[in-house]
């Protein structure tokens, strides 16, 4: 019985093997084009929020690396290498899912930075905009008023 690791063991891996499916479920949604900021940054704080679960899980998987040392310690090498197997191939998932959350999260920040200066631009075109309509719906001076045509020039 040594070398069979403690119920918790089995619990702990399948709420992680769980976790990271969903994860990888939320990770994996084909990501589309957004014009809403609004939307960007529901996203984003869904990401977050999906990071702090990511740290939270952490412990657990924690608990399983040093539970697999302890049972190599014990176990015959057959055993015990084929937890190590497991618990890599977990690591290895694990550490994939927090590059690819980590990946996401900063391509979202920056496609939100461009869009926020892209909306600046805009409303700094459209108020540039308005006065250059203003200034086409004045009335033409008259033909014979040099200094007034001159000053119309300038501000063209």
């Amino acid at each position: 019985f040594d070398s069979l690791p403690p119920a918790h063991y089995k619990e702990t891996m399948n709420t992680i093997l769980v976790w990271m499916q969903q994860s990888e479920t939320k990770l994996s949604m084909p990501q589309v084009a957004i014009a809403e900021y609004e939307i960007m940054e529901q996203r984003l704080r869904e990401l977050k929020a999906l990071q702090s679960s990511l740290q939270e899980q952490q412990k657990g998987l924690n608990y399983l690396s040093t539970t697999v040392e302890d049972l190599s310690r014990k176990a015959p090498a057959d055993v015990s290498q084929s937890y190590r197997s497991e618990v890599e191939g977990v690591v290895g998932r694990w550490k994939k899912l927090l590059a690819q959350l980590a990946e996401q999260c900063q391509k979202l920040e920056e496609r939100m930075t461009k869009l926020q200066r892209f909306q600046n631009d805009i409303k700094t075109l459209k108020k540039w905009m308005a006065e250059v309509d203003v200034f086409l719906k004045e009335e033409w001076p008259a033909l014979g008023d040099s200094e007034a045509l001159e000053k119309q020039l300038e501000q063209c």
